[in-house]
C-alpha cells in the first residue's frame, strides 16, 4: 500500500493537487495532509473532495516548516500508518491520472530489480498553468550516483514530489536537515537507495510548478541555498566520493572547490583534504593545478 503525504501550507494551487488525486485510475493509496499552521483555510476544499479518495487531515498548531522544512515532512509522515511505500507530494504539484496505476503495474519489475526508490517522469508548469519545460525522462534503471552526477552537470532536474520510496529506508536514514531543505531530497535518494539503483516510470509524469511562492524560485534566499549546498557537498566529497565513478569524482571535486571559493572559506584543512583526494584518485595534474588555483586565490583575497 502507498501513503501519499502532503505537507500543506499554500492554498493557491492546492485544489489542482487534490483534483489530480481524485482523477487517479487506481485508488490504492491513502493521503495524509498535515497543515503547518497555515493562515489559509483548506477545509472547504477537503469537504469538496470527501469520498473522491481516502484521506486523513490534521492541522498542527505550531508552524515549523518556516524554520525546518524537513521536520514538517517528518511529522506529516508520522500521521501515516504502516504503508510500505511513501510519497511526499508538495501542495502545488500534480500527478498524471495513471501514476498510481503505473506504480502498481511496475511493481513486479521493481521487486525484480530490488529498487527501493522509484521516480516518475516530470514536467514543469508556471503559475499561469503554462508549460515551462519539456518532459524529463530517465533511464529505467539508473544508479543514484549517476543520476546525481547528471544533475550536477545540468543534464536533468529533480524534485521531491516525483519520488516514491520504502518506509523502512526512510526510517533508517530520515531526511537530513539542510536550510530550506535544499538538497535534503538529493541526499535522501542517494541514502534511501543505498547509493544503488533508482527505478523510473516514464509512462506517467508528475507536474512540478515554478512560481513566485516556490522555494526553488531564482534569487530567493540565495545565501542560505549556497550554504546548504556546501554542507551537502561535504557529505558527498568526504564521506561518499568513492561511490562515484572516477571521472565523476574529478568533476565533483572541481564543483566543491568553486563553492568554497564562493563562500570564502579557503583554509589549510580544505587545501589538504581536497589535494589528497585529487592525488588519491590519480589526478596528479589536477592536484598540481588545484595548488596553483589556491595560491592565485589567496594572493587575490588575503
Amino acid at each position: 500500500m502507498l501513503a501519499i503525504i502532503i505537507p500543506f501550507y499554500k492554498l493557491t494551487f492546492f485544489e489542482a493537487t487534490l483534483q489530480s488525486l481524485a482523477d487517479q485510475t487506481d485508488k490504492r493509496f491513502k493521503v495524509y495532509i498535515g497543515n503547518d499552521a497555515s493562515p489559509e483555510d483548506c477545509t472547504f476544499l477537503l469537504r469538496k473532495y470527501e469520498g473522491s479518495f481516502d484521506f486523513k487531515y490534521h492541522r498542527f498548531e505550531k508552524n515549523i516548516g518556516g524554520a525546518t522544512l524537513t521536520k514538517q515532512w517528518d511529522r506529516c509522515i508520522a500521521l501515516s500508518n504502516n504503508e510500505e511505500w511513501l510519497m511526499v507530494l508538495c501542495d502545488d504539484d500534480t500527478l498524471n491520472k495513471h501514476c498510481i496505476a503505473d506504480f502498481y503495474k511496475n511493481m513486479p519489475s521493481i521487486i525484480n530489480f530490488r529498487c527501493d526508490v522509484i521516480r516518475f517522469a516530470t514536467i514543469t508548469y508556471n503559475e499561469k498553468d503554462e508549460l515551462f519545460s519539456s518532459l524529463y525522462t530517465h533511464p529505467k534503471i539508473e544508479k543514484s550516483t549517476d543520476f546525481f552526477y547528471r544533475k550536477l552537470m545540468d543534464q536533468t532536474r529533480s524534485s521531491l514530489s516525483e519520488y516514491i520510496f520504502k518506509r523502512n529506508n526512510y526510517e533508517q536514514h530520515g531526511f537530513k536537515h539542510y536550510s530550506l531543505a535544499w538538497h535534503s531530497d538529493d541526499r535522501a535518494w542517494l541514502e534511501f537507495s543505498g547509493f544503488q539503483n533508482i527505478y523510473t516510470i516514464n509512462s506517467s509524469s508528475v507536474s512540478f510548478r515554478i512560481s513566485e511562492e516556490n522555494i526553488s524560485r531564482a534569487n530567493y534566499k540565495t545565501e542560505e541555498k549556497i550554504n546548504a549546498k556546501v554542507d551537502f557537498y561535504r557529505f558527498i566529497v568526504f564521506k561518499h566520493i568513492n561511490k562515484f565513478r572516477r571521472f565523476q569524482r574529478r568533476d565533483i571535486l572541481l564543483q566543491y572547490e568553486q563553492l568554497i571559493y564562493k563562500i570564502n572559506q579557503v583554509d589549510s584543512i580544505f587545501f589538504c583534504r581536497v589535494k589528497f583526494l585529487f592525488f588519491a584518485n590519480f589526478y596528479f595534474l589536477q592536484s598540481i593545478k588545484f595548488t596553483r588555483r589556491v595560491v592565485i586565490y589567496l594572493r587575490k583575497n588575503v
